[in-house]
């Protein structure tokens, strides 16, 4: 199981050997901590919690500091759970998996575990788009843009029957919000790895804008 949180950093080119240019996406992945790993016989399924993203530990609730041991223990409030050396960090996400004994707490996962050539699912949150019309949200063609229509030339038209049914259709395609949404670019490949800046370029898009939060793991559909 190959799995990594990072940053979209931007999109690109490449010419490859070929002399064919391919474009690109950088993201800046991990380094990530393991920061919990969960169990069989204890949470009912396998799993691993990496951690990614390092922040000030003042930006950290009490609770997230003493999920990742970073209180401080005095004889008034022991801390419950040992520091093992994982810096304060804001992005948490699980992954399961079914080879949990592999790992261990505190455990750094960096682009080191992929190789060039290799499938990965890469999942992000896409751009707002905020309340928009059926033209942009659907693709709808609107109304004539002639025969003296003057108000109707982005407009859904009907939107059901009259008393043949006397009411909307439920999942009609309408007006409303668009965007800022979980969205998953399937089976891309891995072109380029830098492991000293911990750097990894996919071929194609990625969602989300620049500076967002991605997870990148195994490719489910190769």
């Amino acid at each position: 199981m190959k799995s990594l949180l990072g940053i979209k950093v931007g999109m690109t080119q490449i010419i490859n050997d070929d002399g064919v240019v391919m474009p690109v996406t950088v993201i800046q992945a991990g380094p990530c901590y393991i920061t919990q790993i969960k169990k069989d016989d204890k949470d009912g399924y396998t799993a691993i919690q990496l951690g990614f993203g390092e922040v000030k530990e003042q930006r950290l609730t009490m609770a997230q500091r003493g999920h990742l041991g970073l209180l401080k223990t005095d004889n008034k409030r022991p801390s419950r759970k040992k520091n093992i050396g994982i810096p304060a960090v804001r992005h948490l996400r699980e992954f399961r998996t079914g080879r949990v004994d592999e790992y261990h707490l505190g455990q750094v996962l960096t682009v080191e575990q992929f190789e060039q050539g290799d499938r990965v699912d890469v999942i992000g949150k896409s751009k707002g788009r905020g309340f928009t019309g059926v033209v942009k949200r659907h693709g709808f063609s609107g109304g004539p843009r002639t025969h003296g229509q003057s108000d109707r030339l982005r407009a859904p038209g009907s939107i059901g029957a009259t008393s043949g049914m006397s009411r909307v259709i439920k999942g009609l395609r309408m007006a409303g919000r668009m965007g800022n949404a979980r969205v998953s670019s399937q089976n891309l490949e891995v072109v380029r790895i830098d492991l000293e800046r911990n750097l990894l370029a996919v071929k194609g898009s990625v969602p989300g804008a620049k500076g967002g939060l991605v997870v990148i793991r195994d490719a489910a559909k190769v």
